[in-house]
């Protein structure tokens, strides 16, 4: 792809935008961010908080530990974390530098604080409203569409900040998302010049085996990644399984090691890369070739989400699994046909795992996605393949990445209803 060429830029923007650090699951992490910054608007410490969040918000809280806290889950740890001792300046980072003295402050400020939780009854999927009382004063804040997205700040009935918003263009597509095509991005990938985007790549990299590696080496979870291991081998798919569903082990309870994320979630992060980067160590290839393997699995990962949306019922690391196997395809050496098959072989086979929150049994899912990525590619090479009219299925891939995103985005509404029913014993 020629510099010239308007989606180079975009495409390197993408990159950075998406790539970027956080510590813990990233909807409680939302929560924090935005309480953080509405105390730092406050100026001080509220006595009484009102939540009112959205029925995804409250699916992917629920049974998550909450980073740098002692072990607390939920909506109002995620708040009370946040205004006691979180950086809003660090984004989704916001509870990476907790002391040990905060965490006690965290535990002492929430059982003393009066916190009401309440569903919002309309708005986009991913809605966060705060509002933070301390005597007279108050200040309301509001996150819609992506996590760190401020749509709306006031104190004390001063507006400070109100981005125009409506739930019509709610989670859509930015115009560079837009711009992604399977062709294309295999074409970024083989030509862009490394120099422009090596620095977040190797930070995605370092970040993701890191906690890969501890969850391999201690007890997280529910163990996926160690039970993987220890039961079917070492083989190249059982590692590339088990590296990734051990970062999700970790990370799903409580590991305070950050995860450098793709399409808004730390799981889709890791799944995006951890297979991909121990694909190419057991196979020996270079450095290089890792890093634009990379920009494969992370730009083909956005590319499904775009069409499908930050929450849905639909199980995001089912995209960044059949990702990595394109990835993997695409290293072997494969070009636009190799990596097309890969993908729509591994999304016919996994395409409808639901989204029922972030809980250790995610990790689980990630190594099936993972599964069928690898099982997508090895079809290919034996020169089989799942035909146009087959279910979901439609001749070219970017069909089928658009019948993907109408399932996940339109068809899995009510499911999302029906699961969050499920989930608060409705």
């Amino acid at each position: 792809m020629n510099r010239q060429d308007p989606r180079y830029t975009q495409y390197i923007q993408i990159l950075k935008d998406e790539l970027i650090p956080a510590t813990g699951c990233t909807e409680p992490i939302a929560l924090a961010y935005g309480a953080a910054r509405a105390r730092s608007v406050l100026e001080k410490i509220p006595d009484r908080v009102e939540i009112i969040v959205s029925g995804n918000i409250i699916k992917n809280v629920k049974s998550v530990v909450v980073p740098n806290t002692g072990g607390l889950k939920g909506i109002e740890a995620a708040v009370a974390a946040g205004i006691v001792a979180g950086d809003e300046t660090k984004l989704l980072d916001v509870l990476g530098s907790v002391t040990q003295e905060d965490k006690a402050r965290i535990l002492t400020y929430l059982d003393a604080t009066e916190m009401t939780v309440r569903p919002t009854e309309a708005g986009p999927i991913f809605d966060i409203n705060l509002i933070l009382h301390a005597g007279e004063d108050y200040v309301r804040l509001r996150i819609a569409d992506r996590h760190t997205n401020v749509v709306l700040l006031e104190r004390n009935g001063q507006r400070l900040l109100e981005v125009p918003w409506s739930e019509q263009s709610q989670d859509a597509a930015t115009p560079e998302e837009d711009s992604l095509t399977v062709k294309a991005i295999l074409d970024f990938a083989e030509t862009v010049d490394l120099a422009d985007i090596q620095d977040i790549l190797e930070n995605q990299l370092t970040t993701n085996m890191a906690i890969a590696k501890e969850g391999l080496t201690n007890d997280w979870g529910a163990c996926v990644g160690k039970v993987i291991a220890s039961a079917f081998g070492n083989s190249i798919p059982e590692a590339c399984k088990a590296a990734a569903a051990a970062g999700s082990d970790a990370r799903m309870s409580g590991c305070e090691m950050p995860v450098v994320i793709c399409a808004g979630s730390g799981n889709q992060g890791i799944t995006a890369s951890v297979p991909v980067a121990v694909y190419a160590e057991r196979m020996g290839y270079s450095h290089e070739t890792l890093l634009r393997g990379l920009i494969v699995s992370d730009l083909l990962t956005l590319h499904q989400k775009s069409g499908i949306g930050r929450l849905s019922a639909y199980c995001g690391a089912i995209c960044a699994g059949c990702a990595a196997g394109a990835a993997m395809a695409w290293m072997d050496g494969g070009g636009f046909r190799a990596v097309s098959h890969t993908l729509v072989n591994s999304l016919a086979i996994v395409s409808g795992i639901v989204c029922d929150g972030a809980k250790p049994s995610c990790a689980a899912k990630i190594a099936t996605a993972v599964d069928a990525g690898i099982f997508g590619y090895e079809m290919y090479k034996r020169e089989k393949q799942f035909l146009d009219g087959e279910g979901i299925v439609k001749k070219g891939v970017e069909n089928t990445i658009a019948n993907v995103g109408r399932l996940g985005r339109d068809g899995m509404r009510e499911t999302d209803r029906e699961i969050l029913s499920i989930m608060i014993g409705e």
